[in-house]
């Protein structure tokens, strides 16, 4: 018996099982979810020229997907996902919220500040102001206001020029906030809201123009909402089948390959510690889809494992060595292994090229799967097997399965 081989064989398994003992828990507890596994709500808006505004472009449905970015961070909404879609599409996903109606109506709220000559010409409007312009500050008897900070004070100075002795109102959206009389030139690049303002509502106003203005008009065209405990319990499900049925597989692989088998649990238990762990690294989000392609690429990784120990088992048929047979074995299926491995990753970029949201989170979790799998049960299952018939310790054929009667002379 060679020990040195079995005590590499176990030294490896331990350092790995200790590693996934350790940080499990970590990687679990730190796993972004979905919306349809934390709950929250999806929005479909479709965008069009505001009057008078710009055009839909690229550009300006991008500046638009950012403002409702800001928008939900500044709601504490944790890592808010909004992607452009086509040419005047943005979709907006949102885990984790529990007050849905009060989020939409903040992140699609037009928030338009505009100063108006009294014709009602617009003289400044949201481009005009810096971002997070809005303060709360204080006359000289304490009462709130609100100041406003401009880009351009020679701007602001040229428009209270051209209005001195007349009204600059203050409109947010098409409520008029007050009518201030301009006395004289203002060139300090700051303007002042001033009313019968509560410190409450002053910061309310403050937080409502720090939203910023959205560069387009935003039509709500499909709507989706998870509830968090609906999530929670297609998340428990779905992971509770995964796992009976990776545990079914594992005990028919053992009944069936006998050592092997066992290699091959082992190798699935790293498999799926490492792709948890390549999701984590790529700050990627785990969905419902997402787990589906999971527990799919566990059956891969299966076949895998089927492919390469029936190869090594007709090489022991045919009489060969445990040593020979492995590497003849593993040799022969190799390439349709790789093969496999190829097509369906081809097949999941196109899905991933041509699909959007649900669809991509599927591909790519595939294409996660495969090449994890290709380390785990390519790399990692051959050198444990190696290992173990170098060792020694297992020279009957009964444990790969194979029974002495099967077994022709060369």
């Amino acid at each position: 018996m060679n020990w040195k081989r079995l005590a590499a064989f176990l030294g490896i398994v331990v350092i790995m099982f200790g590693v996934i003992a350790w940080s499990s828990p970590s990687l679990v507890k730190n796993m972004r979810l979905g919306l349809d596994l934390k709950g929250g709500f999806e929005v479909l808006y479709e965008a069009s020229p505001l009057e008078g505004g710009e055009k839909v472009t690229p550009e300006s449905l991008r500046k638009t997907a950012s403002s409702l970015a800001d928008r939900a961070d500044k709601l504490g909404i944790a890592e808010p996902e909004v992607t452009t879609e086509g040419t005047n599409r943005i979709r907006v996903r949102l885990a984790g919220v529990s007050n849905e109606e009060e989020v939409r109506k903040v992140i699609n709220k037009p928030v338009n500040l505009t100063f108006r000559d009294p014709d009602g010409k617009i003289m400044l409007n949201g481009n005009d102001f810096v971002q997070n312009a809005a303060k709360v500050e204080y006359d000289q008897v304490g009462n709130p206001i609100v100041t406003i900070k401009l880009k351009s004070a020679k701007k602001f100075e040229e428009v209270t020029t051209e209005l001195t002795g007349k009204r600059l109102a203050i409109y947010l959206d098409e409520e008029q906030l007050s009518n201030p009389m301009v006395n004289y030139p203002i060139s300090g690049g700051s303007a002042q809201i001033t009313g019968d303002f509560t410190h409450d509502e002053a910061n309310n106003l403050r937080d409502t123009i720090n939203l910023g203005a959205l560069s387009l008009k935003l039509t709500e065209k499909y709507t989706q909402s998870v509830g968090a405990k609906l999530g929670q319990q297609s998340l428990q499900d779905t992971v509770g089948a995964g796992l009976i049925g990776t545990a079914i597989v594992l005990l028919f692989l053992v009944i069936l390959f006998r050592i092997p088998g066992v290699v091959a649990g082992i190798t699935v238990l790293t498999y799926t510690w490492l792709l948890v762990l390549v999701f984590e690294l790529l700050n990627a989000t785990l969905t419902l889809p997402g787990i589906a392609a999971f527990v799919l690429g566990i059956g891969m990784a299966v076949d895998a494992n089927i492919i390469m120990y029936e190869r090594i088992k007709e090489e022991i048929r045919s009489g060969k060595s445990l040593l020979s047979s492995l590497k003849a074995g593993s040799k022969n299926s190799f390439r349709t292994i790789m093969d496999a491995n190829i097509t369906n990753i081809i097949a999941s970029g196109v899905l991933y090229y041509i699909g959007n949201g649900a669809i991509r989170g599927f591909a790519l979790t595939m294409i996660y799967s495969i090449l994890v799998s290709i380390v785990t049960n390519i790399f990692l299952a051959r050198l444990l097997i190696h290992l173990l018939i170098r060792s020694n310790l297992f020279t009957k054929p009964s444990y790969f399965g194979v029974k002495e009667a099967e077994i022709r002379e060369l």
